[in-house]
């Protein structure tokens, strides 16, 4: 039996997580990514600890360890905005290269603000990680 994930969703208010942010830049493109990752899932913000997070899916690993996780989210971190595409960025590599200033991990998209980025190249990024989630683990 695996023991749960440590950051679960909950029943605070994003509304009021993200009034609390006392940098307006980053208030508003906390403001843009929940009107556009709400729009491209259909799915309304939900808080996972301070990660604002988009759908949901439940995962088993051949390990034995299995969970619940969002599709698609987002933090505000002190230094960036970290989006999270849980399948990667690896089949992105074309679309990464045109997005502007940024940092990549393995499921992490680390960007300062969004006026850094193509924002239509942020929403394709953030639509090829929606519809590989939808293929990997189809919406009930």
């Amino acid at each position: 039996m695996s023991s749960p994930n440590k950051t679960q969703p909950t029943k605070n208010s994003v509304n009021q997580f993200i009034a609390k942010i006392q940098d307006l830049q980053k208030l508003e493109d906390a403001r843009v990514l929940i009107d556009l990752m709400t729009k491209l899932t259909g799915e309304k913000p939900v808080l996972w600890g301070s990660i604002i997070g988009f759908g949901s899916y439940h995962y088993k690993f051949e390990s034995g360890r299995e969970g619940d996780w969002m599709r698609i989210g987002f933090s505000l971190r002190k230094n960036d905005i970290t989006i999270y595409i849980i399948p990667g960025y690896a089949d992105l590599e074309d679309k990464i290269d045109k997005l502007g200033k940024h940092k990549i991990g393995k499921s992490c998209l680390y960007i300062k603000n969004l006026a850094d980025v193509d924002m239509s190249v942020l929403q394709e990024i953030i639509q090829f990680g929606i519809d590989c989630m939808d293929q990997k683990y189809p919406r009930l």
